[in-house]
């Protein structure tokens, strides 16, 4: 039935009109038109070339939806011209009787050209294209009846391109149906065998390369597994649990997970039970995996803080796990030799929904590096800033990196907090809800949540500062409010908001320049709130703003030639030829006297 009504359908041919560029990324540049694309008209029918407008639509690799030349048939003036003849079912053609928005096969818009109107034409709304190339070096004249082209890539490289006539694309196509007849014939020809494991299909590397997946082993199962690092996944950020973590790529992320029945999930689910961390070996080396008897080849993960299980006691789920920390150390093509984890645990109200922000860092270092007496300190540049990494702060002899304000779920202020990031400019802000009715306890917490825990009181001048030089940092001017007397007993006059403001500049050289910070300041803006109101919320912001103070030097001028003389006076030139080009800044009479003779006889001649 299908086959009978594709017959009768008149020809539709898709190439590039002149100027068009082909949507393949393959053919970046404008096609040049070959004398068979030229000659192909048919006994029956004109070419029209439709109008090119925006392709959006994109069919999948090696195909494209690309501006039309339309092949219509001579119809008598008194009938309907049949202006889509190449789609016998319009997929994206929803409402009977109305033109669908941008659907090009839609028969209710009767349009000729449905791109001139339309600003994209809807996926399968079009017949979609397959061009086969071969370098244009090879074939210099094409007897296909098909459309031809030649197509420049990106690289320079002229192709030689025909049209395939594929009167497969676009169409339904008819399943085919599995039975118990035909099943052992469709087995035979299209059956495998399945979830072969890469582990089993080919040998494993002899040791791991950077970006690898880690591999682990469950002895009380016998699984081969991955060591994951759960990432974050839309727009709520939600956790990807089994993105595997890669070799030599330290990362740290932030995840949220959401329990709709926090009272079953307590105890059953791995995600807050700390012994899922670390339960499983590592393999020093992926050839590990061939011979699993031998523990040589395996690292067991060691416990470097305290991991209670979870418990569930009346309307709380204690012990949960907020945040892992992997510690791994590597010694090159040897592969692991060394992983610790530790944990932040937390305790849950149990309620209907309940959603969890969990904390995941891996961290590599060098097994030679790794000793007691060792000290890691992350850097923000070397010397100077880049551009996204931590601001560095140092309080008393700890360095840490300075933070903003991080609200929870439901806006209230959350113990963790944003990473300020040097350059970037950020503003966040969270809901306090009042506890305390002493105002001057009050005021110092509401400071506390503002500028964080510690309190920074330096910040590094350069990326690579060492908390040991304080040469190297500069203090934080802080500009606090100012209690002011007011007739209110129940009122207490607090911080609402912290503006941070940075001030930085490039020094050095300007082939490479460096980003240090010349200053910071924290200032803070207060109000009256009302103490007695207590539940109440207040809102709270902070902000950062960096400031680039950076004066760049003149634009160096050419240097001046030595022999270069400036004419002080009118006879300068004069000085210069008879003082045989010896700069003379005193004047001279000699060549004085020889002008005025030479003018005298100028005078002489004209006179006789």
């Amino acid at each position: 039935m299908y086959t009978s009504q594709l017959v009768l359908l008149p020809v539709f041919f898709l190439m590039l009109p002149e100027g068009a560029s082909p949507q393949p990324s393959s053919f970046p540049l404008e096609a040049a038109p070959t004398s068979s694309v030229l000659k192909s008209t048919t006994q029956r029918g004109t070419l029209q070339s439709s109008a090119v407008g925006p392709a959006t639509t994109q069919d999948g690799p090696g195909l494209s939806t690309v501006g039309s030349i339309l092949v219509t048939p001579f119809a008598p003036e008194n009938k309907t011209v049949d202006l889509f003849p190449v789609l016998p079912i319009c997929v994206c053609d929803l409402t009977l009787g109305v033109c669908d928005l941008n659907c090009c096969c839609d028969r209710d818009c009767y349009l000729l050209h449905p791109r001139t109107v339309f600003s994209f034409c809807l996926p399968g709304s079009v017949r979609s294209s397959s061009w086969m190339c071969v370098d244009n070096s090879l074939m210099f004249r094409s007897n296909s009846p098909f459309p031809s082209r030649v197509f420049m890539n990106s690289n320079g490289i002229r192709q030689f391109c025909v049209h395939v006539n594929n009167s497969k694309l676009n169409y339904f196509q008819k399943l085919e149906k599995v039975s118990a007849t035909n099943f052992q014939t469709l087995a035979a020809e299209f059956g495998g065998d399945l979830f072969i494991s890469t582990l089993q299909s080919q040998s494993p590397p002899p040791f791991y390369k950077a970006g690898d997946p880690i591999l682990t082993y469950f002895p009380k199962w016998s699984v081969i597994s991955l060591l994951r690092h759960p990432a974050v996944v839309g727009a709520g950020g939600v956790c990807a649990e089994r993105n595997p973590a890669g070799f030599l790529e330290s990362k740290s992320t932030t995840c949220t997970h959401i329990f709709r029945n926090l009272a079953r999930s307590c105890t059953l689910d791995p995600v807050l039970d700390a012994a899922s961390y670390y339960n499983f070996t590592v393999f020093k080396v992926p050839r590990g995996v061939t011979d699993l008897q031998n523990m040589k080849f395996q690292v067991p993960v060691t416990l470097a803080s305290q991991a209670n299980p979870p418990l569930l006691a009346r309307n709380a789920c204690l012990n949960v796990v907020s945040q892992v920390t992997y510690d791994i150390e590597t010694n090159g093509t040897f592969g692991i030799q060394k992983v610790a984890v530790r944990f932040k645990q937390i305790n849950l109200t149990v309620e209907p929904v309940v959603s969890l922000q969990q904390d995941f860092i891996i961290r590599f270092r060098a097994f030679q590096q790794s000793t007691a007496a060792s000290v890691t300190m992350l850097r923000s540049g070397n010397p100077g800033y880049i551009v996204g990494k931590p601001l560095l702060v140092l309080t008393g002899d700890i360095s840490h990196s300075m933070t903003l304000l991080q609200s929870e779920g439901n806006g209230i202020c959350s113990v963790k907090r944003h990473e300020v990031q040097f350059g970037m400019n950020a503003i966040s802000g969270c809901k306090f809800r009042l506890k305390e009715e002493v105002c001057s306890q009050l005021r110092n917490e509401i400071y506390q949540i503002l500028h964080g825990s510690p309190r920074p009181e330096h910040v590094a001048i350069f990326g690579n500062a060492n908390p040991a030089w304080k040469g190297e940092w500069t203090s934080i001017i802080n500009r606090s409010c100012s209690t002011s007397a007011l007739n209110c007993t129940s009122c207490c006059f607090v911080p609402v908001s912290l503006e941070i403001q940075v001030l930085w500049a490039y020094i050095g050289l300007q082939s490479n320049p460096q980003a240090h910070v010349s200053g910071a300041r924290f200032l803070y803006h207060c109000q009256h709130i009302q103490v007695s109101q207590k539940g109440a919320d207040v809102s709270l912001t902070t902000l950062i703003n960096f400031v680039d103070i950076t004066r760049k030097p003149e634009p160096p001028r050419s240097q001046p030639r030595i022999d270069w003389k400036l004419p002080f006076d009118f006879f300068f030139p004069f000085k210069v030829a008879f003082n045989k080009g010896i700069d003379s800044q005193k004047g001279s009479p000699c060549p004085v006297f020889i002008l005025c003779l030479l003018l005298l006889g100028v005078l002489n001649l004209g006179t006789k």
